[in-house]
Formats: C-alpha cells, sequence, structure tokens
C-alpha cells in the first residue's frame, strides 16, 4: 500500500506534524476563499505553461520552415544538375575558342562555327557545372535560370531581324570578335 506524499514526508523526517496540520490548514483556506469567490485561483503557473507551449510551437514551426526551406534548396539543386546532364552539348577539342567572362575572369571554351554563331545569337547558354562550363540550349538555360540565375554565365538575348527602315542594316557589326 502506498503513503501520501505527507506520509512519506513525515516518515523520512523532512517536516514535522506541526508543519504537515499547517499545510493542510493553508489548503483547505485557499480551498474555501477560491469557493466563496473571494479568491482567485493562482493560475500563474498555468499562464506560464501555456506561454512555453506557444513558445515551443513558434520554435518548432521556425525549425521545420528552415528544413523545409533547405530540401526545397536541395531539391532545385538536384533539377539543375539534371537538366544539365540531360540537354548539354557534347564537349569539342578544337583549336577556335570562344571566350566570356565569369566572375572578372575571361574563360574559354572549345567551340566550332556552328556553336560561336548560336551563342552569340543567344540559342546556346554557358552555364557553370561542377569545376567546369556547360554549353546548353536556351530553354534548358531558361528552365535553370527560373531555379537558380547563378548558374547561368552566358544568355544572350536572341537577335531579331533588322528592320526594313534601318539605315545601317549594310552594315554588320559582328558579335563574335575574337579576343
Amino acid at each position: 500500500m502506498s503513503l501520501s506524499l505527507r506520509d512519506q514526508l513525515l516518515k523520512a523526517g523532512l517536516v514535522n506534524e506541526k508543519q504537515a496540520k499547517q499545510a493542510a490548514k493553508q489548503k483547505q483556506k485557499q480551498q474555501r476563499l477560491v469557493h466563496k469567490g473571494q479568491a482567485e485561483l493562482d493560475d500563474s503557473q498555468r499562464q506560464a505553461a501555456l506561454q512555453a507551449q506557444a513558445e515551443k510551437l513558434a520554435r518548432d514551426q521556425e525549425l521545420n520552415r528552415q528544413q523545409q526551406e533547405k530540401a526545397d534548396q536541395k531539391a532545385r539543386a538536384a533539377q539543375v544538375k539534371q537538366l544539365i546532364e540531360s540537354s548539354r552539348l557534347p564537349k569539342l577539342t578544337t583549336e577556335d575558342y570562344y571566350n566570356f567572362v565569369d566572375d572578372k575572369k575571361v574563360k574559354r571554351l572549345s567551340v566550332n562555327n556552328l556553336m560561336r554563331d548560336k551563342l552569340s545569337r543567344g540559342s546556346l547558354a554557358i552555364v557553370r557545372h561542377g569545376p567546369g562550363y556547360e554549353v546548353i540550349p536556351r530553354d534548358a538555360a531558361l528552365k535553370i535560370q527560373e531555379r537558380d540565375p547563378r548558374r547561368i554565365i552566358l544568355l544572350n538575348t536572341p537577335t531579331e531581324e533588322a528592320d526594313a527602315d534601318d539605315p545601317y542594316a549594310a552594315y554588320k557589326v559582328p558579335d563574335d570578335l575574337m579576343w
């Protein structure tokens, strides 16, 4: 048979009989006052518990949001990688290079005349992939730009045909100068 807390404290010698009776009287007095409506029930502990629970809920929601954001970022990175690998053009080993700027440094990529023309017209784009660069079609580059614009190194706007009223139509400015 289990003893009440009062009996256990008395048996352990932590309180004496006088202290136990005084605590019981104080408790009965408080209950009578609450019952009569003269004293309010002390709910500060309940208020503190509710506040702690609300804080924990807010903290948990913030952690969940951060985890969801990390998962979304990882998924976007995987989508970008898949887009690049599925649509990249094969690397060429020619003596003809296309020069472009990446992070204030001039980089070069081996291309042929057709690729150079398409890069300058905007139908092909250069993207960063791992330690190097890849050439991909414009539609794939636009999809990548939606997910991670930092990966796009070069994406020219498509050139439009010359107007009939353009007085300089006969003077073509080369867009693919070697430098």
